[in-house]
């Protein structure tokens, strides 16, 4: 497909410059608020592909890993004659857990990159080749009794999430109108957690959880893949791109006309035009500038901020070890595995909610009231589990304590951060922002998923007072630093830390 090269059916999904359509029409096919159905074919098919991998991935292991395990104690027993120890066992399934975040800090290196060079459009479809690559290692691996597969699969799904989760935000926010721009971004993250849940429900052993049938459930994520691949292609790039970044006026104009429905962009294009004016007065950014340079370096504080308070609020320990912890409050293991899915379904159901919320409340407020919200379920969490063991009253308190921190996480902290990156910065530093914010949030992933376990080990229940320290300092730090960004154009919030930085 050459440059602005839209030939594509006009009704399925084009750029057509039919300008026969009466404006009653054309006025008919525009939504309240910008929303239209051109533009939410190119949030899902962004999304749902992208989102989709990136969660899957991230849960797909939990159930299994019993299966897993006894897989590669035979593998080994093959291979050097004697049965391994547990250790070993345990060294290796760390291994697959952790080189999935190993794969997604390089993904994130790399989102920079590969967005400003291959546009966002183009980025997300070639993540898509880390996916195949993987999927060829997990429907091999059973068959070549090979572990290696597996992690090299973990780690190739682990770059393409890194990816997705610095590119996909992008774009998301690039296309919206600024009215939308939070509930859209929020679109993420709810995929995250339907991917989350569905993997779950795949894993269990009456699906494809049992000896034979892992293989599949691991090589289900080329789903998302394929629909991504069908239906991307017909979505246009970012507007934004084409014209700050690629200097293509006349094609961001008709992206733009695309994903609005309409051939009225003049205010928008104008806006567009003044961000890109502005973009070559100033030198192109790097990781120098970031630094140096107070009024870049004030929202890349903010950024890496929120990425950290997101893992570092302990909402993957809760998610990851919520079995474990209705283990501990006496539930039996099919309770167990049942009150998960049921924690995962609250996730989807309040990040929805979220998503309706986001331009009435504001993300500060979200952010503020979710991390709040947060420390005091994990305080009450924390002495629950002190006594689960003693009294059934308090192992009830347990799952509802539970399925309150993930209420909480929902609300805000979950899906902000993703797209709160791509609204601190122009276009000219969010390529290298979002670089190094997703970065920062696979490495703190990989720390929790690394330390949390041996600290619990060692200090019990306790392990969540960490959490609520460093939850209730992530809450100092937002009241005080984090802009309210809602309805406020890329423009003004550059002008707003411009002006901060003169003070």
């Amino acid at each position: 497909m050459g440059k602005g090269d839209y030939s594509v059916n006009p009704e399925s999904v084009t750029f057509s410059q039919d300008n026969s359509i009466s404006q009653k029409d054309r006025s008919s096919r525009v939504h309240i608020n910008g929303l239209n159905g051109r533009l939410v074919f190119a949030i899902s098919a962004a999304a749902l592909g992208s989102a989709f991998q990136h969660g899957y991935s991230t849960g797909v292991m939990n159930n299994p890993q019993t299966v897993l395990e006894d897989w590669m104690r035979k593998v080994l027993q093959n291979r050097n004659g004697t049965r391994p120890e547990d250790s070993t066992i345990t060294l290796l399934w760390s291994i697959i857990i952790s080189i999935y975040c190993v794969g997604g800090m390089v993904g994130g290196l790399i989102t920079g990159f590969v967005s400003e060079k291959l546009g966002r459009k183009i980025g997300l479809l070639f993540s898509n080749v880390f996916i195949v690559l993987a999927a060829i290692c997990t429907a091999t691996a059973k068959s070549a009794d090979s572990i290696e597969l597996v992690i090299a699969s973990r780690f190739l799904t682990g770059i393409n999430a890194g990816l997705n989760a610095g590119v996909t935000p992008m774009y998301l926010s690039e296309i919206s109108p600024t009215n939308l721009r939070g509930a859209v971004g929020s679109v993420y993250q709810l995929v995250i957690t339907i991917s989350i849940l569905v993997s779950q429900v795949l894993g269990i052993r009456v699906v494809f959880g049992t000896a034979d049938s892992w293989p599949i459930l691991l090589t289900l994520i080329l789903i998302p893949c394929v629909f991504q691949l069908c239906t991307f292609p017909f979505c246009p790039e970012s507007p934004k791109f084409l014209l700050i970044s690629r200097g293509q006026e006349v094609q961001a104009q008709r992206a733009l006309e695309w994903l609005r429905c309409t051939h009225d962009v003049h205010d928008e294009m104008e806006q567009m035009k003044s961000e890109s004016e502005a973009m070559k007065l100033a030198p192109k950014v790097g990781l120098t500038d970031l630094i140096l340079n107070s009024s870049l370096r004030q929202p890349l504080i903010i950024s890496l901020m929120v990425m950290l308070a997101q893992q570092l609020s302990g909402i993957n320990a809760v998610i990851n070890f919520s079995t474990d912890i209705f283990k501990t409050a006496g539930l039996s293991d099919d309770a167990s595995t049942g009150a998960t899915m049921a924690v995962g379904l609250v996730n989807v159901m309040m990040t929805f909610v979220s998503m309706v919320l986001i331009e009435k409340a504001g993300r500060k407020t979200l952010l503020m009231g979710g991390f709040a919200g947060m420390a005091v379920s994990a305080v009450f969490l924390t002495i629950a589990l002190e006594f689960a063991n003693k009294s059934s009253v308090a192992s009830v308190f347990c799952i509802i304590f539970v399925i309150l921190f993930i209420i909480m996480f929902a609300t805000g902290p979950g899906s902000i951060p993703w797209f709160l990156v791509s609204e601190l910065f122009n276009q000219s530093a969010r390529p290298t922002a979002a670089s190094i914010a997703v970065f920062t949030n696979w490495f703190a992933n990989f720390l929790v998923g690394l330390g949390f376990l041996p600290i619990k080990d060692a200090i019990g229940s306790y392990v969540f007072i960490i959490f609520i320290v460093l939850q209730l300092l992530f809450l100092l730090f937002i009241y005080k630093k984090v802009p309210e960004t809602k309805n406020k154009s890329i423009e003004e919030i550059s002008a707003l830390f411009r002006q901060k930085s003169y003070e």
